[in-house]
């Protein structure tokens, strides 16, 4: 696990995933001000502050906990939010109910709101995009009409779909489209509407489809069947090819001016199944080709994404981990979730700056 709160590079600060103070394991309410604040202070420390953050990864042990976690949340940012996704999971640390991950800018940095005309405020605390220099962070999308805040029904496509069509209208207001796209974390309840919504996403990237991660977790609305979390960006977007086969849902990573995103990584194989200590070396040795390919190397990661079958398995991938990264230390998140790969046991996805 990270030793330090976060990362700084290529314009932006990245937190760890940050889970309350141990002496703060009360209520929800209690452990959400305690996680934005720890949150507060590492953003004081990195020179920004809670008013530059534009993106928010919340992690939830319980969807019932979602409105009470809300109230709070919205007292940090009473006007003005950034972007966000939220999801229900097992946490890393016991007794902890909400854990947060970050990305901000620093002080004096630009931070702007994109909000399509006609467009309601969205009902909870949350900002539909925030554009910063080249990139633009989305919130995490379901399949909601933005224009008055309705659900729309329909199966796993249809859903997906709607959010897809949503985020063009988003990425249109910023002077994007999809084709600007560079990163996607995408979120099922259930596993069996990968290849249904993988059928229906396709169609939006006919070639050079953004890096990707799709995992199983629960949504804190029980109505919504899919979830998708953006970033796009309005530099020189090129494909990082690592000599791997190709993959119509996904490419192995996406460069987009010095900012570099990888896919998520497995390393299940017939020689890996069933021990994650070996899944993780081969998930690592595997991002680091990938890394090589774009012109990076381990030290030049900003942030890390792990998500693991069984939080049991953590020692064990913290250590291949470390080993990997050795003295440098990205920022990190450690997430408990379901793989798309039946025997798969762990996944990183990883983002990097060029030096």
């Amino acid at each position: 696990m990270p030793s330090k709160d976060f990362a700084t590079a290529g314009g932006f600060i990245y937190l760890s995933g940050m889970g309350p103070q141990l002496a703060a394991l009360g209520d929800i309410s209690g452990q959400t001000r305690s996680v934005i604040e720890r949150a507060r202070a590492a953003l004081d420390a990195a020179g920004s502050s809670l008013d530059r953050v534009a993106a928010v990864m919340v992690y939830l042990a319980s969807a019932a906990d979602f409105q009470a976690m809300n109230a709070v949340y919205a007292t940090f940012w009473p006007k003005e939010a950034p972007t966000r996704t939220t999801i229900v999971t097992e946490l890393v640390t016991p007794g902890a109910l909400v854990e947060m991950s970050m990305v901000a800018v620093p002080a004096g940095a630009e931070w702007s709101v994109i909000h399509p005309e006609g467009w309601l405020r969205s009902p909870s605390p949350y900002s539909y995009a925030i554009k910063s220099g080249d990139t633009v962070f989305l919130s995490g999308l379901v399949s909601r009409d933005a224009r008055d805040n309705s659900v729309v029904t329909g199966d796993v496509p249809a859903q997906t779909k709607v959010i897809m069509e949503v985020a063009g209208e988003i990425l249109q207001a910023a002077g994007l489209t999809h084709a600007n796209i560079v990163s996607a974390r995408i979120y099922l309840p259930e596993l069996a509407s990968f290849q249904p919504m993988n059928g229906a996403y396709r169609a939006y990237f006919p070639t050079a489809p953004p890096a990707r991660a799709t995992v199983q977790a629960a949504l804190a609305g029980p109505q919504y069947d899919v979830e998708i979390t953006l970033v796009a960006s309005s530099a020189r977007r090129e494909v990082i090819d690592d000599g791997g086969a190709p993959n119509p849902n996904l490419s192995t990573g996406i460069r987009a001016g010095r900012r570099v995103y990888l896919s998520g990584a497995l390393g299940n194989t017939a020689a890996t199944q069933g021990n994650v200590g070996a899944q993780t070396r081969e998930t690592l040795a595997r991002l680091n080709r990938a890394l090589a390919a774009a012109g990076c190397s381990p030290a030049d990661v900003a942030d890390a994404l792990v998500y693991v079958t069984d939080l049991k398995f953590v020692p064990e991938v913290d250590r291949e981990y470390n080993a990997f990264f050795g003295s440098h230390e990205p920022a990190r998140a450690t997430v408990r979730s379901g793989l798309m790969a039946p025997d798969g046991l762990v996944e990183i996805m990883l983002t990097a700056v060029t030096p």
